[in-house]
């Protein structure tokens, strides 16, 4: 096996959580077995995704701290919430609840933007406000802040028998350096060093300054690091999609080269008008999905992954994948199990 990056160092996986609207608490049930699953197997790290409107987890935190209860040492991360449909405030309340309760294991990601299918929903969501809302960095900024310790108000102390503070409570200490930006930009890995965050880049960049993933991806791990205080020793996670095939069955494995093929198409040219580039799919046995990723630039350049599970499987599928990633391709990386 070429070695031609360091060994890796956290192994985290992610997953959407889809759910049948008929019976919706099976899908959240299956999500949480799948993280406490994540930790027998030694994986550093879970982390779930956000889908508004859809069959997928809507309240990423509150999951959170379902899995707070259930497991004792896995990290517990989100990517990522999109800010436009948050409170900025109300959200830091509620992310340094859920770190209190997990003992210091929570990573929020989040990412900036209008919310999905704006125009569809902002009388819903913001119907007294939606032409002065603001979408962009500022509202992660004031995120950040309240979570780090800003005053949220100008006034705190006794009124009658109540004690108020003038910032966030609980004051999660800690929790401000374990903030992550989801960023496919060379704007926002920029940003996202300045403002002293980590980073988390996906199976999505922009094409910006070329046409090819792993190079595009490169530039945004050295912008970002280039910018933080940290330097190169500031935090970089890698979440590729990837499948291994060592113990599947036949028709798992089937399965799994059928849905890369469907997606497959999509990589090979920008896609919209944002230009958005998809990485393609890694499916194979865990030594050649190893072999694909010590050569892809990127990889070469970071420590951590957070390996995307495909949103469609079934849990059965799921349990395969992850037993093979952290008995199989985890160690074919220089990664070691937590114990």
């Amino acid at each position: 096996m070429p070695s031609t990056s360091e060994p890796l160092r956290k192994l985290g996986f992610l997953t959407i959580g889809l759910f049948d609207e008929a019976d919706p608490r099976k899908g959240h049930e299956s999500t949480l077995e799948i993280i406490e699953l994540g930790e027998r197997l030694g994986f550093d790290s879970a982390w779930v995704r956000h889908r508004h409107l859809q069959y997928g987890i809507s309240s990423p935190v509150a999951v959170l701290a379902a899995a707070t209860q259930r497991t004792s040492r896995i990290e517990l991360g989100t990517a990522v919430i999109p800010v436009g449909w948050e409170n900025p405030l109300r959200l830091a309340e509620d992310l340094a609840t859920v770190d209190v309760l997990s003992g210091g294991r929570l990573n929020p990601g989040v990412s900036i933007g209008p919310p999905l299918h704006f125009d569809r929903v902002k009388g819903a969501l913001y119907p007294d406000t939606a032409d002065v809302e603001d979408f962009g960095y500022e509202r992660v900024r004031r995120l950040l802040g309240f979570v780090r310790g800003e005053p949220a108000t100008d006034t705190a102390g006794v009124e009658g028998f109540e004690v108020f503070s003038n910032r966030v409570q609980p004051f999660s200490e800690g929790l401000g350096r374990r903030m992550w930006y989801g960023g496919a930009s060379l704007r926002s890995a920029q940003w996202a060093g300045e403002n002293g965050m980590n980073f988390l880049s996906s199976s999505v960049v922009k094409a910006e300054e070329s046409e090819d993933f792993a190079a595009i991806q490169l530039s945004h791990v050295r912008t970002f690091r280039a910018h933080h205080p940290d330097g190169d020793r500031a935090r970089v996670s890698q979440g590729l999609v990837v499948i291994p095939t060592d113990s599947a069955s036949p028709d798992q494995r089937a399965k799994y080269h059928a849905y890369a093929a469907q997606r497959l198409p999509r990589t090979t040219t920008p896609q919209g008008p944002a230009r958005l580039l998809f990485a393609p799919d890694l499916v194979g046995t865990s030594e050649e999905i190893a072999e694909r990723l010590y050569a892809h630039v990127a990889f070469q350049e970071i420590d951590e992954v957070a390996f995307a599970l495909p949103f469609t499987f079934d849990h059965d599928d799921y349990v395969q994948i992850l037993t093979d990633i952290a008995t199989k391709l985890g160690p074919a990386l220089g990664w070691k199990p937590a114990s």
